[in-house]
This record gives C-alpha cells, sequence and structure tokens, in this order.
C-alpha cells in the first residue's frame, strides 16, 4: 500500500506505553500526546494483524520502555504469529532480566540507547545511575543472538560529541552496529542550544570508509570503518531538514493509545484505531481506517 507521494509502506512503529524507568531529557516521546492509556496485547496482535493484511512486513516495538510492560514477551509473541520481522527499541535496563524470555517469544534484534560510555554522564542524560545496568542488558542481547543489535547514539553538543571515535571503538570490539542519530526539534530553544551539526561526522566516515551501502528506509548510508582487526559498521540517521530522508519513509507509527499516526513531527492529524477495534470493527473496516492514515502521510521536509 502507497501513500499519495509514492511511498510503500513497509513497517510499523508501535508503541506499547509511555512509561519509562528513566528521564532522558532529550526524549521526544516518540511525538506523541501525553496519555497513561495502554492498549492490551490481543489489541496490538490486531492492529499487527490487519497490518500484514495491507502488506507490512516489519515491526518495531517502541514506547517509552517497552520492558516496563510485565506482558511484553506475551505481546512479543502474539506480534510474531503474523510478522516475523519483530525487533524493539529499548533503554537495555531490564534487558537482562527479558532477553531469553524475548527471544523465545520470537523478537528478532534489538535498538538499544546508548549515549554516552561515561556513567557520570550517563546519570546527567538519562537521571539514572543505571549505566552498568545498560551494559548487562547489551551484554545479555548479545548472549542471546537478539542481532544485529543497533546502539542508538543521540549526538548532542557539549554532552556527548566527543565521544563518538570511542563508540566507534567499542561498537566494534562488541560486533554491535553502530548509529549516530542527529537530535530532532521539538523545542526551538532546547534544539538550538544542544543540536550538534552532524555533516563534519558524516564526511570523516566517507574518508575513512572501506565501504559504503545505502539502505532503502529514508536512504540512510551506512559506513564501514576498520578500527584494527574488526569493522565497525556506523549507521546515521539524519532527519532535520532532510527531503531525501522524509520522502524515503516507509512506515507508519502507533501511538501506546491506539492512534495511527502517520507522521513523528505532527500530531494533528492522528487516526483512532483502538476505538474501533474496541467496538468489534471487522477486518474490511480497520483496512480502511489504515488506508486513510495513510493517505494522511506526506513529508515533513520536503
Amino acid at each position: 500500500m502507497q501513500d499519495g507521494f509514492g511511498r510503500e509502506i513497509k513497517g510499523i512503529r508501535i508503541s506499547v506505553t509511555q512509561r519509562c524507568n528513566l528521564n532522558c531529557f532529550y526524549c521526544h516521546k516518540e511525538g506523541q500526546n501525553p496519555s497513561k492509556k495502554e492498549m492490551t496485547p490481543s489489541e496490538i496482535e490486531r492492529i499487527v494483524a490487519i497490518g500484514k493484511k495491507i502488506g507490512i512486513k516489519k515491526l518495531k516495538i517502541t514506547g517509552g520502555e517497552p520492558l516496563v510492560r510485565r506482558d511484553i514477551c506475551e505481546i512479543v509473541q502474539r506480534a510474531s504469529n503474523h510478522i516475523k520481522s519483530v525487533s524493539m527499541t529499548t533503554n537495555g535496563i531490564l534487558l537482562e532480566k527479558y532477553a531469553t524470555d524475548l527471544k523465545s517469544a520470537g523478537l528478532r534484534r534489538v535498538n538499544i540507547s546508548f549515549d554516552t560510555l561515561n556513567s557520570e554522564k550517563y546519570k546527567i542524560i538519562t537521571g539514572m545511575d543505571y549505566f552498568s545496568k545498560a551494559v548487562d542488558g547489551l551484554n545479555a542481547a548479545i548472549a542471546n543472538g537478539l542481532t544485529p543489535i543497533k546502539l542508538n547514539m543521540v549526538v548532542m553538543k557539549g554532552i556527548n560529541d566527543d565521544e563518538i571515535e570511542d563508540m566507534i571503538r567499542f561498537t566494534s570490539e562488541k560486533k554491535v552496529l553502530l548509529q549516530l542519530i542527529e537530535l530532532e526539534m521539538f523545542d526551538r530553544e532546547f534544539y538550538e542550544k544542544y543540536h550538534y551539526d552532524i555533516d563534519p561526522i558524516v564526511a570523516d566516515l566517507e574518508k575513512r570508509s572501506v565501504q559504503i551501502k545505502e539502505r532503502s528506509l529514508h536512504h540512510r548510508h551506512k559506513y564501514f570503518i576498520k578500527i584494527d582487526d574488526n569493522i565497525s559498521e556506523v549507521e546515521v540517521v539524519k532527519p532535520m531538514h532532510n527531503t531525501t530522508f522524509c520522502g524515503n519513509c516507509t512506515r507508519i507509527r502507533v501511538t501506546a493509545d491506539g492512534k495511527l499516526k502517520p507522521c513523528l513531527l505532527r500530531s494533528n492529524n492522528l487516526v483512532d484505531i483502538i476505538g474501533l477495534i474496541r467496538k468489534n470493527a471487522s477486518d474490511e473496516e480497520l483496512i480502511e481506517t489504515f488506508k486513510k492514515a495513510i493517505l494522511l502521510r506526506e513529508p515533513f521536509w520536503r
């Protein structure tokens, strides 16, 4: 299924909660309006099943922090009955506890928020002294084969912009992928204070790469950097003022309270789907609801 700009919708990103056990000062909360409401595992499964019917092939489970839900393994298991490519974005704090069960439930891979290698900076960024738990979570993900693992590093001026090289080396040693993410603008004053120009990083990666690949999603570039006897794989996510990024977005989002969300950066075009599910709507009605949301999609930057 395509939107009005010819973009095929291949992935769905479902937030299962707005709750979190960290308080990262840059968090954009998946662009959601505040809500304490959450969908049940069976409701999430219904949305995934309808997504599959319209051609969606990949599912990303997000939050908040997904692992604060005690029924998260049931959610993964139900979802993986319909879509095999199930991944999750997590801060990793509870991964040591859940990694084995998540793997058994059908989770394929994880993205772990990992903005710094410094425990003191970690406390500043997250508001919590949980750095060692995040490391334990990463190691548990590696041990349980939730691969390829990506470490998400939001690059921020004056906070962690001096750690990029250390992170490249760390990920090469761990044999995981590094995702350098440009800070997104939800508050202009905050953005201007912490936004770090990522273009010089990209230029340096291009010079050092032994190989460069382009992904279909957002046309992101992946750089392969030789570090000693290892290869570090670095992907750059540069969404701000980037028409190429938006023009190649192939996913739709679902908020924790059950609204289809056509774009991360907009909240004025949500389409309710959970209300219909709770009224026992037919598959055909839900497919039409998906179509409505998809036709509301338009590139934010164009």
